[in-house]
């Protein structure tokens, strides 16, 4: 390991997370690149989150899913050996960074093949996977752009419907119903998945503390500017005009359904990722059908102001109450800065908003 990132060199350096830094490398005299993750000494995680991520890679295989080449335990070292995905994390292509800026079919099927895997450890293994950390920074893209889920040392293998636990995950994309009931289910999932097509329309962190107070929490942010009608105002200002209004709403629909109040009200990931492939579909209709009117010129859309319907919720994320019976909670928060344990002082409040599963779409003409 040392060989392969020559002694663990700065310039091999490519990302870092709960578990360690992570280098790029290469093993096979040389010829075959990888990405090796290191646990660092201070890291909250350790030898139960390095053994989970071994027992659950060692028995998927999925296009979708990260591949573990192998892990090394030697002198105190615990490392782990996945392939090189060269273009990096999902979220490095949305926001701080020096990275172009992708462009709306690339996000869609990107979101499509992270929802595949997702479904996969779901409900095509023997026992469902629940993930625990589903994030942006989670989702890495090979060479082709086809998105890969990683990082299992948090997850679950759910034997029941429901798994009692210590509440674990990063802080921006937890289920507020999971954090209140310590119930995790693949619902947890689907809400942290809900949070990344926020990110992926908006192009912006779940948690923001650098933001004044009401749009700190994108959750809550996307939630008033669907009620004030103004969610175009926070759509990624590379994704304005690139987006069919029918395509755009329909996506923001399965983004509120995937943040659903009630865990059982939340689709699957079967569902999520049908839905995702008929938003593609309409997205490459609508450009199709631009195209043979103005083969050369690049398709141009009205923007979209959506309002909800009287029926719908959605919440955002938990609060936490100081007259509540003490607990304990722990969090990633690498998001925003550290890993830590929470005091639990808590039931979360809840924030209501009403589900947008219908949405009234007003075109907002050029």
């Amino acid at each position: 390991m040392k060989a392969a990132t020559k002694n663990f060199d700065d310039e091999n350096f490519i990302g870092s997370g709960g578990f360690g830094n992570v280098y790029e490398g290469y093993i096979g005299c040389g010829s075959i690149p990888v990405a090796i993750k290191r646990l660092d000494s201070s890291s909250k995680q350790g030898i139960h989150e390095f053994k989970t991520e071994i027992e659950m890679l060692s028995q998927l295989r999925h296009v979708n899913l990260v591949s573990l080449i192998g892990y090394c335990i030697d002198e105190g070292e615990m490392i782990l050996v996945y392939d090189y995905m060269i273009n990096g994390t999902l979220r490095e292509h949305l926001y701080e960074s020096n990275n172009n800026p992708l462009p709306w079919k690339k996000r869609l099927q990107i979101c499509i093949g992270a929802a595949r895997g997702l479904h996969y450890l779901h409900a095509e293994v023997a026992n469902t996977i629940i993930h625990r950390d589903v994030k942006t920074s989670n989702i890495l893209l090979d060479e082709k752009w086809v998105a890969k889920v990683s990082d299992f040392g948090l997850s679950k293998i759910a034997y029941n419907e429901a798994v009692s636990t210590i509440v674990k995950g990063t802080w921006g994309y937890l289920d507020p119903e999971y954090a209140r009931y310590q119930q995790l289910t693949e619902k947890s999932d689907v809400y942290s998945f809900g949070v990344v097509l926020l990110e992926v329309l908006c192009a912006r962190k779940p948690l923001n503390q650098k933001l004044e107070d009401e749009q700190m929490n994108l959750v809550n942010w996307a939630q008033k500017c669907i009620q004030n009608g103004t969610l175009c105002q926070i759509i990624d200002p590379h994704l304005k005009g690139r987006i069919a209004p029918e395509c755009s709403s329909k996506f923001v629909e399965i983004a509120l359904s995937c943040l659903s109040n009630k865990g059982i009200e939340r689709p699957t990931m079967h569902d999520v990722m049908g839905k995702l492939q008929f938003v593609l579909e309409l997205q490459e209709a609508a450009d199709a059908e631009k195209k043979v009117m103005n083969p050369d010129i690049e398709c141009v859309y009205p923007e979209v102001s959506f309002f909800d319907s009287p029926s719908a919720n959605i919440i955002g994320e938990p609060q936490f109450d100081s007259n509540a019976a003490n607990g304990s909670i722990s969090f990633d928060t690498s998001i925003i800065g550290t890993t830590e344990s929470m005091p639990l002082t808590t039931t979360p409040e809840i924030g209501k908003m009403k589900n947008t599963s219908t949405l009234i779409v007003k075109i907002i003409c050029l």
